[in-house]
């Protein structure tokens, strides 16, 4: 197996950081195709209902147009651990309804045969009143 830990620590930083703007936009744009290609084969997302979605029925939802008019990245924290690589960040949205809110998410990344793939994903979402 390749091992991401040959790269310098800065450059798999920026490739997660890039990767989960990436993520980020998919999801406001219902572009199924990107996850379709960064998804790890047994991914799984718990969302904010306790709701649990494994791959086939994220890439379902992920196709579907976004209701949120507005989304921006406030805190991102990038770690790894070996092979894997915890992405942990934050952001504030509106709405359709003009309805305001945060999410905050985990992004559980491995790197395997020389690409990053989304194992798992967690996500709160809460409206600012």
């Amino acid at each position: 197996m390749q091992t991401a830990t040959n790269d310098t620590a800065p450059s798999r930083e920026n490739e997660l950081r890039r990767l989960n703007e990436e993520y980020v936009r998919a999801s406001l744009q219902g572009d199924a195709q990107w996850f379709d290609a960064h998804l790890a084969r047994d991914f799984v997302c718990i969302e904010s209902d306790g709701s649990v979605l494994f791959r086939d029925g994220f890439l379902r939802m992920a196709a579907r147009p976004s209701t949120l008019t507005e989304y921006t990245l406030d805190y991102v924290d990038v770690r790894f651990y070996g092979d894997v690589a915890l992405v942990r960040a934050s952001g504030s949205w509106t709405n359709q309804d003009n309805v305001r809110g945060i999410s905050r998410y985990t992004d559980v990344y491995v790197y395997t045969a020389g690409a990053w793939k989304v194992v798992s994903a967690q996500i709160t979402r809460s409206n600012i009143a």
